[in-house]
């Protein structure tokens, strides 16, 4: 949420940053407006708000933790093992224990289920936040 709210302020600055040359279209020459720039970067950075989902609390280090230890059996997104229990969020929703949410995918990682062995004694509880 911090780095949505980050983007926000900084897409908002820049719609107050006046260009560099003028826009033309055809003959006529279009003016930009730091008013209706700021709008639709308000605009933008709500929708982030509402459409960005609320998992992992460093996405980066969750990238690098899943790449070093999910991704041979989750490779883009699959599954391996059980090829239809997936990542993807209607396999999600059907298969995991608690549906799709952060804490439901942070008790698999952690206690392992099935083919799926435990990170819990490998992994943090920082790093399996960060991957789920």
């Amino acid at each position: 949420l911090a780095k949505i709210s980050c983007l926000a302020l900084v897409g908002s600055a820049a719609a107050f940053t006046a260009p560099t040359m003028p826009l033309r279209s055809g003959a006529s020459t279009m003016q930009m407006s730091a008013q209706g720039n700021a709008v639709k970067v308000a605009a933008a950075g709500a929708a982030l708000l509402v459409a960005a989902p609320a998992f992992a609390a460093d996405s980066g280090a969750g990238e690098k933790i899943f790449t070093a230890n999910c991704a041979a059996c989750h490779a883009g997104g699959k599954n391996s093992v059980v090829p239809d229990h997936t990542l993807e969020k209607d396999a999600i929703e059907k298969f995991l224990t608690g549906g799709f949410n952060e804490k439901a995918v942070a008790t698999q990682v952690t206690n392992g289920k099935g083919a799926m062995p435990a990170f819990g004694g490998r992994l943090s509880d920082e790093d399996i936040a960060n991957v789920a």
